[in-house]
C-alpha cells in the first residue's frame, strides 16, 4: 500500500522493524516459529507498525522505542489474524493458504496466543506505563470487537452504527493505539495525542470500509482471498446493509436470504443487487469522509515529510485495490 515517497520516509526504519520481528519470533519450539514465520513474513501491508513510526517522526521524536513499539503492533495485529482466520474457517489470506489450513486450528490459536505475550514482553522493555495501558486498552477492545461480529454473524437487522462500532473495536482501535503512540513517546499535549489518535480511529474506520467494499469489487488476485467471503461468512457489512435499508424490497430481500442462510452461491445475486441500489458508492462515499476528518485531524502540526506520508497513507486507504 506505501507508496515511493512514504517508502522513502519510513523504509529504513521498517527494514529495523522487520529485522527486530524476526527476532523476537525465535522460540526453541519448532512449530511455535514454522507458524509465526509463516503469517508474519506472508506479505502483509506492515500499515499499522508504518503508522507507530510515522506518527512518531511527524512529531519530532529522537529515539528509538518507536521501533519495537511498531513491531509490537504488528504481533497484535498478527495475532488477530490468526485467530480470526480460525473463528472464520478461513482457508486465504493474502493469497496464500492460511496458517490454520496448512497447521490446523489448534496451532494457530496457540501460537496466536504466543504472539500476544510475545508482544506484552516487548512493550515491557519501553518502561511505560502508559504505553502498556494504552496497548492494554486497546487488545482488550479489540476482543470485544471480535466477539460482537461473532454476535452479528447473519443479523438482518444491523444498522450503520452497529456496523462502525463493530468495525471500530475490531480494526480501527489499533489504528488508533498506533497512532496515538507515536504523541506518547514524545509526551505530547492531551489535545495533540487526543488528534492523533483520532486520526487513527479514522483512518483505520476508512481501511476496514474499503476492505469491506473490495469483498464485492475487487480482484481476486490483488486483494488475496477470495471475493464473496464476508458474504459466505454471514458479516452484515456496510454494502448490505445498505442495501437491505435503502435498497428495493426485492433487493433487500436477496440480501436477507443471503445472509441468513450464509452460502456462497447467492454472491451474484447479492453483487447486482449492491451495484445496482448504489450501496458500495454509498459505502465508499463515508470511507472518503473518514479519510478526510484523519487528515483534519493533522491539520496544526508542523509540515514535515511524516506528516506528509500521514496525510498520503489517509488518500491510499480509500483508492486503492487490495
Amino acid at each position: 500500500m506505501a507508496t515511493e515517497f512514504v517508502k522513502s520516509v519510513v523504509g529504513s526504519e521498517m527494514a529495523a522493524v522487520d529485522a527486530l520481528i524476526r527476532d523476537r519470533l525465535y522460540s526453541d519450539v519448532i512449530l511455535v516459529r514454522q507458524v509465526a514465520e509463516y503469517i508474519v513474513t506472508s506479505g502483509g501491508k506492515r500499515l499499522r507498525p508504518m503508522i507507530v513510526l510515522l506518527a512518531a517522526q511527524a512529531l519530532g521524536y529522537q529515539g528509538d522505542h518507536h521501533r519495537r513499539l511498531a513491531a509490537v503492533i504488528e504481533f497484535i495485529h498478527t495475532s488477530t489474524l490468526l485467530h480470526d482466520d480460525v473463528v472464520d474457517e478461513s482457508g486465504l489470506r493474502r493469497g496464500r493458504a492460511t496458517a490454520n489450513a496448512l497447521f490446523g486450528n489448534a496451532a494457530s490459536v496457540l501460537v496466536g496466543d504466543f504472539l500476544y505475550t510475545r508482544a506484552f514482553q516487548l512493550m515491557v522493555s519501553c518502561g511505560s506505563l502508559r504505553v502498556m495501558e494504552v496497548l492494554a486498552d486497546a487488545t482488550n477492545i479489540i476482543a470485544e470487537g471480535e466477539v460482537l461480529q461473532l454476535m452479528n454473524i447473519g443479523n438482518v437487522d444491523i444498522d450503520e452504527a452497529g456496523y462502525l462500532r463493530v468495525i471500530q473495536y475490531k480494526t480501527a482501535k489499533l489504528f488508533e493505539a498506533a497512532s496515538r503512540l507515536g504523541a506518547i513517546l514524545v509526551d505530547a499535549a492531551p489535545e495533540v495525542e487526543d488528534r492523533m489518535a483520532r486520526y487513527g480511529m479514522h483512518l483505520g474506520t476508512a481501511f476496514q470500509i474499503v476492505d469491506d467494499v473490495l469483498d464485492y469489487t475487487g480482484n481476486q488476485d490483488e486483494i488475496g482471498k477470495n471475493l464473496g467471503d464476508d458474504l459466505a461468512e454471514g458479516k452484515p457489512t456496510l454494502p448490505l446493509i445498505y442495501t437491505m435499508q435503502h435498497g428495493t424490497a426485492a433487493q433487500g430481500d436477496v440480501v436477507r436470504e443471503a445472509l441468513t442462510h450464509a452460502q456462497r452461491e447467492h454472491f451474484p445475486a447479492v453483487l447486482s443487487a449492491v451495484r445496482d441500489c448504489g450501496a458500495l458508492d454509498y459505502a465508499l462515499d463515508i470511507a472518503r469522509q473518514e479519510a478526510g476528518q484523519a487528515r483534519a485531524m493533522l491539520a496544526e502540526l508542523t509540515p514535515n515529510p511524516a506528516v506528509a506520508a500521514l496525510l498520503e497513507l489517509a488518500d491510499l486507504a480509500v483508492n486503492r485495490s487490495s
